[in-house]
């Protein structure tokens, strides 16, 4: 029987979000942890202990074969450790943030730094970029515009606040032309801004006709 998502939340949710940190960068990479790191000890530092006793307990009672058939446990997405090391990699993971906690030592403040870093930091930027402004967006609306339009008419009021704030905060880093490009892809654009406009100032332009 599969797991409910309650029961996968109680069990494997902080566990799953350290994991992904980690797609799409080596097993190794310490600044994977240190991007998961200095989300979580700015947001919501309490789920850092939660993740450090959920990865602790999946090493030591890793799952059978028949159970994740099942689907009655969490399968561990691929992030590149043979299945021998998986466990010692996890409680590597488990002791690096218990040491976060105990020392109350975060990463510094910084632009985010990973993939997952820019999606768990700008979450409904994304959903825009992502939904509204993928490749098809001239086929399905047209121009920005109509684009921009139907985001706002379909959206909550709360959802496009929580966007011009997340908008304001990304403006706010010292970042560069080239720079709000990258983070503009990062979080799921697959257009080119609107002329004359660069990625920075549709950023703002953006944010003026939110707010």
């Amino acid at each position: 029987m599969p797991l409910k998502p309650l029961e996968h939340d109680r069990k494997y949710g902080e566990l799953d979000q350290v994991v992904r940190a980690h797609l799409g960068r080596r097993a190794d990479d310490p600044e994977a942890l240190e991007a998961y790191l200095r989300h979580c000890w700015r947001t919501r530092p309490w789920v850092i202990g939660v993740a450090e006793h959920q990865l602790r307990e999946y090493a030591q009672n890793p799952p059978g074969r028949l159970r994740l058939r099942l689907g009655e446990y969490y399968p561990v997405p691929d992030v590149g450790v043979p299945d021998d090391e998986l466990q010692d990699w996890l409680r590597g993971l488990a002791d690096r943030l218990r040491a976060s906690v105990e020392t109350g030592q975060a990463p510094p403040l910084a632009t985010p730094r990973t993939h997952w870093e820019w999606h768990a930091r700008f979450p409904e930027l994304a959903q825009l970029l992502g939904g509204w402004f993928g490749q098809d967006m001239p086929e399905e609306f047209g121009d920005h515009d109509t684009a921009l339009a139907d985001y706002r008419e379909t959206t909550d009021p709360g959802l496009v606040a929580q966007l011009v704030g997340e908008l304001r905060d990304l403006l706010s880093l010292p970042l560069d032309e080239s720079d709000h490009a990258l983070a503009l892809t990062e979080l799921g654009l697959e257009v080119d801004p609107p002329e004359p406009l660069g990625p920075g100032a549709w950023l703002a332009e953006l944010a003026d006709r939110l707010r």
